[in-house]
Parts: structure tokens; C-alpha cells; sequence
């Protein structure tokens, strides 16, 4: 099948990420709900241990199976080792491969729907990861057509599987259902108020794993956080995302309470935190990234708590993506220095804003 995604890459650009669309229930805190699948292959060594050419017969078999269920104007099907560096790291912007797969220059592959309602990486830690996301807390929303492609997949390629232990994959973690659940949340108040920690320490107890932005090794810039179960093995598809869907609420109700705490006790404190931040997009001449994103971060909190007036949020949520350094370039037509980018970034931002 002729690969036709590296011509189409800039595609992506024209579109809003359907998990960044500020949508479904609860979309002021909880930003997107994503549902990732680990699957591995009869027949082949797990990717730690697998070779180039099994490697390449894994992927071979992947594209097989996806060209006998979707019409091919219908997803990309991407080489990673073929794409720049500035094309992987577009890509981990919208959290359409990992980090590994950024670095790495072993085989490896990405499917994605050209809508980004789906997609599946091949030979990343396991032979298969299917992935979705959708914006608002809509967990079963998200299950559900990750469950469909599993499905469909599963009817063209032969599953790794133990009548005992379940998906085999290549972290015991990732073993059972294989199923990682994440939910990326907006929680400035708990930051602001000090009760963050608190709530980390809880999760950890629970076997969740909280991370930055962009997941494994980020910091969580902006006040934004992935929370995700830390572990798949010996529970359901159904108890992980009950845990999920109860789980996810009660954090969104001690930020919301944080968030009456601090308009009913520290008004003047947060309405200056919130007017800085938009005093400063609105006439920054160069911003880095990590500037950009905790000021976008308290426009956010200002709007939803009615302190900011005249932002249109789906911009805000937009400029989140869109000022991070590869999609600046890709908007841009032409590769720039960290210097040039902050230029560019604060240009493009009041030009987006104002």
C-alpha cells in the first residue's frame, strides 16, 4: 500500500484536535479523555527484544490489516524513521506518538485517522498501541471506538493472549486488559491553593500515575495534568473505567472548590494573576512556550470563573497547541531557532487574541 501520509502531514494543520475542541461534560477542567490499547503479536518477539526485519514484519502485517478496513483516504499510515525531526516532534504535539518514538531510529509506524478520532502506533513498547481521544470527561465515549478498531483489528491479526493473565504486552503493567485510561485536567486553583500535593499523594495510593502535558518525563506546565491507572492486570475493561468515571469527578469537585475559595476569599489576587496574563499575550514582542502555556493557563481560569471577558475559549484551548515549537514552525512554512520562535509566538498569539 502506498504511503501517503508525509504529503499530507501539514493536513493536520487546517483542523482542531477533536480532544482539544472544549467540549462534553466538565470540558473547563477536564480537558480530553484518552483510551489507549497494548497489543502484541503471535509469532514475533515483544519490540525489546525483536529485530529489524521483525520488526518490519510487524508492521507489514499492521498496514495489511488497516488497508483491508479503512479506505486509504481515509488515515495516514507514516514510516516515524522517514520524518524529520520537526515532523516527529508535530506529531507528539498532538499526542499522536510517544516520546520513544520521537527519539528512536529503530522501525516503527503511525496510523491516524485523518479526522484524529483514531490512531495506533506500531512497535513503539508494544507491537500494537491503539489510541483515542475526545475532549470533556467522555471515558466510555472514547472505550468505545477504541473497542471497535480493537475489534477490527483483531479479526485481521492474531492476538497474544493467556487464558490466565490476559493481552500479553511488554510491561507487566500493560498485561490483562492492556488498557490505559487518561484523563488530562486543568487544575490552577488546587495549584494556587497548595492542596495539589495533596491530591497527588491520594492518587498515588490508588495506583494512578500523574504527569505533565505531554505525559511520561514532563513537567506540568500551564497547571495541567495527565492522571492515568498505573496498572491493568488482574481488572476489567469495566472496573478501570468505573474507576475512572468516579475517580475524575471528585477531583473536578475539590478544584471547583478551590476555585470558590479563591473568588470568594482572594478575588483581587486571582483577577490580577488572570489581567496580567492577558495583559501580557496581548502585547508580549517574544514568549517561550512554557511562558505561553501558564499564561493561556490563567486565561483559562479567568474565563471559566468569570473574570476575564472577550476570549473565545476554543482559541484558547487552540493556541495551547499551537504555540508549542513544531506546530509554530509547521504554521510558519520554515524552520526557527528558540530565539525566532519566541518572536514568532508572541506575534502569533496577539495576532490571535486581540
Amino acid at each position: 500500500m502506498r504511503c501517503t501520509y508525509a504529503m499530507n502531514l501539514d493536513d493536520l494543520l487546517t483542523q482542531t484536535c477533536p480532544w482539544l475542541l472544549g467540549e462534553g461534560e466538565e470540558n473547563d477542567i477536564v480537558i480530553a479523555c484518552r483510551i489507549q490499547l497494548a497489543r502484541n503479536l503471535v509469532g514475533y518477539p515483544f519490540p525489546i527484544r525483536a529485530t529489524e526485519q521483525d520488526r518490519r514484519l510487524v508492521q507489514n502485517s499492521v498496514r495489511q490489516a488497516a488497508a483491508e478496513i479503512f479506505s486509504e483516504k481515509d488515515y495516514y499510515f507514516a514510516d516515524i524513521q522517514t520524518l524529520s525531526a520537526l515532523d516527529r516532534e508535530y506529531l507528539l504535539e498532538r499526542h499522536l506518538i510517544s516520546r520513544e518514538l520521537l527519539l528512536s531510529e529503530r522501525t516503527h509506524a503511525a496510523l491516524i485517522d485523518r479526522r484524529e478520532r483514531f490512531g495506533l502506533t506500531v512497535n513503539d513498547e508494544d507491537h500494537i498501541q491503539i489510541h483515542a481521544a475526545e475532549s470533556g470527561l467522555a471515558p466510555r465515549n472514547v472505550w468505545e471506538r477504541v473497542n471497535e478498531l480493537d475489534d477490527q483489528l483483531g479479526e485481521k491479526l492474531d492476538y497474544v493472549f493467556h487464558e490466565k493473565y490476559g493481552f500479553l504486552a511488554s510491561s507487566v503493567t500493560n498485561a490483562g486488559t492492556g488498557m490505559r485510561i487518561t484523563a488530562l485536567l486543568h487544575l490552577p486553583a488546587l495549584v494556587v491553593t497548595g492542596e495539589m500535593d495533596k491530591v497527588a499523594r491520594s492518587l498515588q495510593k490508588k495506583n494512578l500515575i500523574i504527569r505533565g502535558f505531554y505525559g511520561e518525563g514532563t513537567r506540568a506546565h500551564g497547571d495541567f495534568f495527565q492522571i492515568s491507572n498505573r496498572i491493568t492486570l488482574g481488572k476489567s475493561e469495566e472496573e478501570l473505567l468505573a474507576k475512572m468515571t468516579n475517580l475524575v469527578p471528585q477531583i473536578v469537585a475539590y478544584e471547583r472548590q478551590a476555585r470558590n475559595f479563591l473568588i470568594n476569599n482572594r478575588r483581587e489576587i486571582i483577577l490580577d494573576r488572570c489581567s496580567r496574563a492577558a495583559g501580557v499575550l496581548r502585547t508580549a514582542q517574544t514568549i517561550s512556550d512554557v511562558e505561553a502555556m501558564l499564561h493561556l493557563s490563567n486565561i483559562r481560569l479567568g474565563i471559566h470563573s468569570g473574570l476575564l471577558k472577550g476570549f473565545d475559549m476554543t482559541t484558547i484551548n487552540l493556541l495551547l497547541l499551537h504555540t508549542q515549537p513544531a506546530h509554530l514552525q509547521k504554521i510558519r512554512g520554515t524552520q526557527l531557532s528558540p530565539a525566532e520562535q519566541d518572536v514568532v509566538r508572541a506575534t502569533y498569539i496577539r495576532q490571535r487574541i486581540n
